[in-house]
């Protein structure tokens, strides 16, 4: 591909080329193109084996850039994790709208759902283990903060029913964590279609609920 030129405007008449001089990016705007490159290194190829090297290769600066920038690759890793977690945890807490805590059930498995299928380079990164310790959380840990989101519905069911609603987050935990779960799964093999995975993970969830014991009992031999 030919580069632009212009004319040297410093001689008349010349025609002497030139080569055409490239917008500088601002801070911001380097920022945030280091932000989708490191994005989609560390999704296809996980942190260890995603390089500052390769990073400011694709950028096309050097590597000190990026350290001016992140201080390092841990943290642009942090970084990244930690809007890919805020991303989905706005995603699941907007979706909570209905009242009936059946359509719910069926919203938070969309939210997450709809996440892996528009953001899922985002969704590989979550769900690896963090390698640096002082990044702002893990997937286990976002987790965690949607479960606690259902608590208050889980809790206000509990009690209409007749159950003790201090074993609401362990039911939410269960429920969230299971959806967590399914959607790894689904992330690679993409079927069936995102609406019957929804639900059938709400014929799970909804008829385990519907038909709860107050005191669930073991079958089993093992009882401690």
């Amino acid at each position: 591909m030919m580069e632009d030129v212009a004319t040297d405007p410093s001689t008349p008449g010349s025609e002497k080329p030139r080569r055409a001089r490239r917008t500088r990016m601002t801070g911001a705007e380097r920022r945030q193109q280091l932000l989708v490159i490191g994005r989609t290194l560390f999704a296809a190829r996980g942190f260890e084996g995603t390089s500052v090297e390769e990073i400011a290769a694709k950028a096309g600066v050097s590597k000190p850039v990026v350290y001016e920038h992140f201080g390092g690759k841990e943290g642009l890793y942090a970084v990244v994790v930690d809007r890919e977690m805020r991303r989905l945890l706005d995603m699941v807490t907007s979706s909570l709208t209905a009242g009936h805590p059946r359509e719910l059930c069926e919203q938070a498995a969309f939210a997450l759902l709809d996440y892996i299928e528009e953001h899922t380079d985002g969704f590989r990164i979550l769900v690896r283990d963090s390698p640096i310790p002082q990044s702002t959380g893990s997937f286990a840990s976002l987790i965690s903060d949607i479960a606690t989101q259902v608590e208050d519905i889980l809790g206000r069911e509990f009690k209409s029913r007749g159950f003790d609603p201090k074993l609401a987050p362990l039911y939410a935990q269960a429920l969230v964590g299971m959806v967590a779960l399914t959607g790894q799964w689904w992330l690679d093999v993409r079927r069936p279609r995102k609406a019957e995975v929804a639900a059938h993970l709400v014929n799970l969830a909804w008829h385990g609920l519907d038909g709860i014991e107050q005191k669930p009992r073991l079958i089993g031999h093992r009882k401690a």
